[in-house]
């Protein structure tokens, strides 16, 4: 079984340059199997949106009474993934990028380190089970929402999909099932499969930007990684 530290966010809204962090869940799985679990409810210091808030169930109001200062909460979340990265430890999370750019701008908005500083380098081993999903099985139909993966990958469906504790271990058991099915993934070490990503990471961002500049729309999608 991978040692690994299960990532996960819940925001304000799609725009990691500029919403904000609502929640956040860290599961750190050791080696035989044990976990120790964190969550964090965070008052964002902006309206929730009503429809994030049907999605994730936090409303202004919720974060607000029970949330912690994002300053406060934030650093914690930033130090607790740092000391995983700095061990070694590949922090997983799906669609990697977006949960850790906008954990990024938040801790810059509140004038906190950001991971990369706090590692005195890239930030990395990370793993992403959608970008693996997308280049372990490119033509295969549908669409690859966590959802969708639980059940290409024959995982039980959770009702609490969009709690970030949920979507965590979800997360986790779309990757050991990947792992499972793909020899090539499993073979490789967390910074291997690191290394793996990114040129596919890139690909898909460069094919994803060229179909959305075909549509009219603007090519926002980041090529880098994570």
């Amino acid at each position: 079984m991978r040692e690994l530290a299960g990532f996960d966010t819940e925001t304000t809204g799609v725009s990691w340059q500029a919403d904000r962090v609502v929640t956040a869940a860290l599961v750190r799985r050791h080696a035989d199997g044990g976990e120790e679990t964190r969550t964090w409810l965070i008052n964002p210091g902006i309206e929730i949106p009503e429809r994030a808030a049907a999605i994730h169930g936090i409303t202004t109001e919720m974060a607000r009474e029970r949330g912690a200062p994002p300053e406060v909460a934030l650093e914690e979340v930033a130090a607790a993934l740092a000391a995983c990265l700095a061990a070694g430890v590949p922090v997983l999370a799906f669609n990697a990028p977006f949960d850790l750019r906008i954990l990024d701008a938040d801790l810059r908005r509140h004038e906190l380190p950001t991971l990369a500083e706090r590692l005195g380098r890239p930030v990395g081993p990370v793993i992403d089970p959608l970008l693996i999903d997308r280049a372990v099985a490119r033509y295969r139909p549908g669409k690859r929402k966590l959802v969708d993966l639980m059940a290409v990958y024959g995982i039980p469906h959770s009702e609490s999909l969009h709690d970030a504790l949920e979507d965590v271990r979800q997360s986790i058991a779309v990757f050991d099932a990947i792992e499972r099915r793909f020899a090539e993934i499993a073979s490789l070490d967390a910074f291997a499969l690191h290394a793996w990503q990114a040129p596919r990471h890139r690909a898909w961002a460069e094919s994803f930007n060229e179909w959305l500049a075909s549509k009219g729309r603007v090519p926002d999608a980041d090529p880098a990684w994570p």
